[in-house]
């Protein structure tokens, strides 16, 4: 039968070693191409990341080469319980005046005991025994209290000048009130309580100098104010 077709239709129908092996390589092809496609859509094993407390990130993990770590900085300032610690200095008419360490967040009375307590006799009137401890500062017992705005004098001159209605001595900015406050030149009431607010946010003042951040101290009122108080 193939001999009586046409030439032409004869060659069209042989199969050819070339077009054998341009099939062949088609479905080699094609085979490849599912295998990749099968293998990628595998299902495959997560891992799931353990879960970390906030606050519970090593501190070496975060903290660059050749510092220290967090907790050796902590330990050596709060000592071996690894407590914070402040230091103050107990001064005046205490049995046993000096340099206390108190743990962080002790008060004046907590002091006074650490010196051994206050003397016989001593008037504690201005002296605030609730009040915060800061780390730097110094509680001095029986320093003569502050009298109340303008009271150190009543003539027509009282609150002329800078310091009128002081007693001796700067004024102590942990323990004075705001009528105390009141009585200092350049100082009304509103201010007064600002300062007042000031060291209750910040648990007393640790220096003169951080009055400036008191809202409506200025530098030129600062001058002012800076030989007349103490922290």
């Amino acid at each position: 039968m193939r001999e009586r077709l046409p030439l032409w239709l004869q060659d069209r129908c042989e199969v050819r070693p070339r077009a054998v092996a341009a099939l062949g390589v088609v479905l080699l092809a094609a085979v490849g191409f599912a295998g990749q496609q099968y293998w990628s859509a595998r299902p495959r094993a997560v891992t799931v990341p353990a879960v970390v407390a906030p606050g519970a990130v090593p501190a070496a993990a975060t903290a660059p080469a050749g510092a220290p770590a967090a907790g050796v900085v902590a330990g050596g300032a709060g000592g071996a319980g690894g407590a914070a610690r402040i230091v103050v200095d107990v001064s005046g008419k205490v049995r046993d005046p000096g340099v206390r360490r108190l743990p962080a967040g002790s008060r004046v009375e907590d002091a006074l005991a650490a010196a051994g307590g206050v003397r016989p006799g001593t008037d504690t009137t201005g002296l605030n025994r609730a009040r915060v401890l800061v780390d730097g500062e110094q509680v001095v017992v029986g320093a003569p209290a502050q009298p109340p705005p303008q009271a150190a004098g009543t003539g027509g001159g009282a609150g002329s000048g800078p310091g009128a209605g002081l007693g001796p001595g700067p004024l102590s900015l942990g323990s004075a009130t705001v009528a105390q406050l009141d009585g200092l030149p350049g100082v009304g009431p509103v201010l007064a309580q600002h300062i007042v607010d000031f060291r209750t946010a910040r648990g007393g003042f640790r220096s003169v100098e951080e009055l400036r951040q008191v809202d409506g101290i200025g530098e030129r009122r600062f001058a002012d104010l800076r030989t007349l108080v103490r922290p």
